[in-house]
């Protein structure tokens, strides 16, 4: 197992999780400091305006209050030991992790300093949908990476 950790493939996806993770994680924290300093728009079909989710998406589980941030800890610290003990996973898909633990980190951390997530696209054209952030769209973006690279790979394997 120690074997492994020394590896230069593990050591190449760990680089990968770090650079995904910080800068996910920074740009998300940089562009909410801007609307956190004043900023808004009010456009026809998008506003960009600053709420605190207190929930997770559409408000969900905001009962929860104090106790979500600590419960989506768990989460992420659970899907990180995971993949400490799934290694090919993690070595196949280390960008994807990084994208997704940075955009969900960051979300946290605003429970902690701003009481709820910093949230800002307010798209109102037609139908109201849900106010998000760069993080939630990073979440969403590795997911489906995930699941595309997924499905290509067993393809793939099928085919053999």
């Amino acid at each position: 197992m120690t074997d492994f950790f020394k590896s230069s493939n593990f050591k190449i996806a760990l680089l990968k999780f770090c650079l995904f993770f910080v800068g996910i994680l920074a740009a998300d924290q940089a562009i909410k400091a801007v609307f956190l300093d004043g900023f808004h728009f009010d456009g026809e079909f998008i506003s960009l305006i600053l709420t605190f989710n207190k929930g997770v998406a559409f408000s969900m589980f905001a009962f929860l209050g104090e106790n979500l941030k600590f419960i989506q800890i768990v989460i992420i610290l659970g899907l990180l030991t995971y993949l400490f003990y799934e290694k090919k996973l993690f070595l196949n898909h280390a960008v994807e992790f990084g994208i997704l633990a940075g955009a969900g980190f960051s979300n946290i951390i605003d429970r902690f300093i701003h009481g709820g997530v910093v949230d800002y696209v307010f798209w109102h054209k037609w139908f109201e949908f849900a106010v998000f952030n760069f993080a939630d769209v990073m979440i969403d973006f590795a997911v489906v990476i995930l699941i595309i690279r997924m499905m290509f790979d067993k393809n793939l394997k099928g085919k053999k």
